[in-house]
């Protein structure tokens, strides 16, 4: 069975943790979706289509990566396109149990599948979508934050 996960997030923006996320897990999977969630009650500070292209970008000479949008929950997503695996990074004991539940509950839902979790690389561990957006916003330098080539004008 060929082994696929699905990397589920905001990417509001991607950051270096997602990116190195992703290139750490390569040697575990077949293929791996990237899969921006799409919610339209929420709102985002860069378009999904802004978000898809960074992520096409980045992954561009990965073929292994693939890049989707989808709305509704995950889970759902991930039984429609097959997926056996939901890939998560944990940066803090915080995000552990926050993680946790929603696996568990995925795991209720839709028996197939496993939640793999990867521990952030330590230096990254302080990086977050939220924080980089912060910065950006007050109109500071982000770069070391984001992947290389990775521009952030809106």
């Amino acid at each position: 069975m060929k082994k696929k996960a699905v990397f589920p997030g905001s990417f509001d923006p991607l950051t270096l943790g997602h990116e190195a996320l992703v290139l750490r897990s390569l040697p575990l999977f077949d293929e791996i979706v990237v899969a921006i969630g799409n919610n339209a009650l929420k709102q985002y500070y860069f378009s999904v289509e802004k978000r898809k292209q960074w992520l096409e970008q980045v992954f561009e000479n990965f073929p292994q990566v693939s890049v989707m949008v989808y709305e509704g929950l995950t889970i759902d997503f991930c039984r429609e396109i097959e997926a056996n695996y939901i890939l998560r990074g944990l940066r803090t004991s915080a995000d552990f149990e926050f993680e946790r539940s929603i696996a568990q509950v995925n795991k209720m839902l839709y028996p197939d599948i496993e939640t793999v979790f990867l521990l952030t690389s330590p230096e990254l561990t302080p990086v977050s979508s939220g924080i980089v957006r912060d910065v950006f916003r007050h109109g500071g330098d982000v770069s070391m934050f984001v992947p290389k080539g990775i521009d952030l004008t809106i």
